[in-house]
């Protein structure tokens, strides 16, 4: 019995053995553990390395929240390949809240953990707009914890506004923004995102915005969307990215898989 947890004798895929006891001693897992992991068919092996990972350490506790999700327009001028949200003006499902429908969206709900603001990249949405959406869903709702705007559309504020990230955020932080979604990272693979939404940004500048966030005192959502054209390789080298700036931040509060 290995570590008390798997039965050495029931285990499929022996390749899973070293790496659960680098699990069991707390040593970090590599690149080669995190694809064996991705490709092996040994599921159950898997889960109680997995379950004894996750029990050391939050314990038998399981946290969620309950939040309500706001989504100001789905007007974008993105193209992304894979998105089924993206309308343009005038077609059918397209469409755009007012400041006063978003703050009442927010009222709605009372005693909520989190409210959770994302958009498309609107056309015509003045900078100031989005601040003014901000401050008045903040007042609608000012015990709810705020989260608002990924990456993509921090960047987009940036660009609209000829403001740098940091004087975004800052102005967000004063409107009420408490921490940012994980929504944009997508795979961070060059070649993915080439191909299915090059107009976005490079997995470096999506990183750099997260750490700008974390270094104002934001925590922020991570994320990716898997189950696509993407590899298992690339899946891992973007897992890793991600650990890569949690060690120098710390600030990722949650990490959410897309499919």
């Amino acid at each position: 019995m290995l570590n008390g947890v798997i039965d050495e004798r029931l285990v499929e895929d022996r390749e899973l053995l070293p790496i659960a006891e680098k699990v069991f001693s707390g040593e970090r897992l590599s690149f080669d553990d995190g694809v064996k992991l991705f490709k092996t068919k040994d599921i159950l092996t898997l889960g109680k390395i997995a379950d004894y990972a996750n029990e050391k350490k939050n314990g038998k506790l399981v946290y969620f929240i309950v939040n309500r999700h706001i989504n100001l327009t789905n007007l974008c001028t993105g193209s992304c390949k894979f998105c089924a949200f993206r309308k343009k003006r005038g077609e059918e499902g397209a469409f755009e809240l007012t400041v006063d429908e978003a703050a009442e969206k927010a009222r709605e709900l009372e005693g909520i953990s989190e409210i959770h603001v994302v958009s498309g990249l609107h056309p015509d949405w003045r900078y100031e707009e989005y601040i003014e959406f901000v401050r008045r869903i903040r007042e609608a709702n000012p015990e709810a914890k705020l989260q608002a705007f990924t990456a993509e559309e921090i960047e987009h504020l940036s660009r609209i506004s000829g403001k740098e990230v940091e004087e975004v955020l800052i102005d967000l932080i004063e409107a009420g923004v408490e921490a940012l979604p994980g929504g944009g990272a997508e795979v961070f693979s060059k070649r993915v995102r080439e191909r299915l939404c090059p107009e976005k940004l490079s997995s470096e500048r999506y990183l750099e915005i997260h750490r700008i966030a974390h270094s104002f005192g934001l925590r922020t959502n991570a994320s990716i969307l898997y189950g696509h054209i993407e590899t298992v390789e690339e899946r891992v080298e973007h897992l890793l990215m991600l650990r890569e700036l949690q060690d120098e931040t710390g600030g990722f509060q949650a990490f959410i898989s897309f499919a």
